[in-house]
């Protein structure tokens, strides 16, 4: 079996396991009249399901110098069933918030392994390939709020387990578990059918990979790990920011929210391809400046129009920073430290990433203004830009771009 199937059932996975952590922003709602959730307890179980994306990558970095890639994407497909199947049972905030990290669980093994494994099957177009899966899972944000507007409506679900008191929101993990299941076997049949790339053989030292890399690694955290903190803080809130600052419908808030995951698809798309192309530094930095810009504005403008643009253009240049700097790591670190200093970084990075949306809830509870909020963040990713710009000006930043010599498995 070709390993274009492959491919194509890590497509589906990834989109199951990215909707696992975004599902949580159009379902804050609900869930806080559901359960009678504070904003920081609402902020906390969506932070939850980031911290929990953060937790196991470092670990899966050391699995992945004992186990094949593929078994480990496997693995996390189980694990993503179980923790939806748990959820759609939940009867306190306790049991909640244990499941939303345990789906965030599944997602971070799941991007360790499986972003190196398709970088390992297709060596020659590394951004290309990660473009697309990338885009795979940007499709799932797209998705969330639409799937979730329309499982809250469907009166299916209520009583359907009898006893149970099955809500409305409950059906959304229902669908996500009987889905993942489904991805899961999927997934086992083509791969175990397939030849599948041996470069990460000599992968087999985490602490070595992380003595040896660590330049790279930090600069990778650097990057993304402080701007995605702002993002997440700022994506989960979207639809509570837009309607107390910007006199918008929750209706119209939910719309706009799908703007911003839906302009991320040509995002991945054209940038995974442009990351081909283009030094890798001078794209990120590019891309960071134009993210702060559209914070700015996001705070600034007035009207619906004015805040459809924004939106989209900022959804857009957000989206574009991930597959530039998968592609700035992944082809640039050898066969023998590449999931290790990649699972150092991921992992480092989503611990910073996940508090963002607690930091927001707790912040708008202690009494500071969304639009303040805001602003300061982008103040600090303004001195995190001029960091960076002064390094890279002064060849203190590493370049990345793979030494061709370095054969890579195929």
């Amino acid at each position: 079996m070709s390993r274009g199937r492959v491919f194509a059932s890590m497509c589906s996975m990834v989109f199951l396991v990215n909707l696992g952590r975004v599902v949580f922003a159009p379902l804050l709602e609900p869930l806080s009249a559901a359960f009678s959730l504070s904003a920081s307890t609402a902020g906390l179980v969506a932070t939850l399901a980031w911290l929990g994306s953060a937790t196991p990558r470092i670990p899966t970095g050391y699995l992945l110098t004992r186990v094949e890639r593929h078994k480990v994407v496997l693995g996390a497909g189980g694990v993503l069933t179980g923790a939806a199947t748990f959820i759609a049972f939940a009867n306190s905030v306790v049991v909640l918030e244990v499941g939303a990290f345990l789906m965030g669980i599944a997602s971070g093994a799941y991007f360790i392994a499986a972003n190196p494994l398709i970088s390992e099957l297709y060596p020659e177009r590394v951004g290309r390939t990660l473009g697309i899966h990338g885009t795979a899972s940007q499709l799932a944000a797209v998705a969330a709020p639409l799937f979730v507007g329309a499982v809250l409506t469907a009166s299916l679900w209520r009583g359907v387990f009898g006893t149970v008191p099955f809500a409305p929101w409950r059906g959304v993990f229902v669908v996500v578990a009987l889905v993942a299941a489904t991805a899961t076997a999927v997934f086992y049949w083509t791969a175990t059918r397939t030849e599948m790339p041996d470069a990460g053989s000599e992968d087999r030292a985490l602490l070595a990979a992380a003595r040896k890399q660590w330049p790279i690694i930090v600069s990778g955290v650097a990057i993304l790990g402080l701007t995605g903190f702002v993002w997440n803080g700022l994506f989960n809130f979207y639809v509570k920011y837009v309607t107390a600052t910007k006199a918008v419908d929750p209706g119209t808030a939910n719309t706009l929210l799908t703007v911003v995951f839906a302009a991320g698809v040509p995002a991945f798309w054209v940038t995974g391809r442009l990351a081909d192309r283009v030094p890798h530094v001078p794209l990120m930095l590019s891309i960071l400046a134009g993210f702060v810009a559209c914070l700015f504005a996001l705070t600034a403008v007035k009207g619906l129009i004015a805040l459809a643009v924004v939106t989209a253009i900022l959804g857009y240049v957000i989206h574009s920073l991930f597959p530039a700097l998968d592609t700035y790591l992944l082809d640039s670190l050898p066969d023998e430290n590449r999931a290790s200093a990649y699972s150092l970084y991921s992992g480092a990075m989503m611990i910073v990433q996940a508090t963002g949306s607690v930091a927001v809830g707790t912040l708008v509870d202690i009494g500071f203004a969304y639009d303040t909020v805001f602003r300061t963040f982008g103040g600090m990713l303004v001195a995190v830009l001029a960091v960076l710009v002064v390094l890279y000006a002064t060849d203190s930043l590493p370049t990345g771009g793979r030494d061709p010599s370095v054969a890579r498995g195929d």
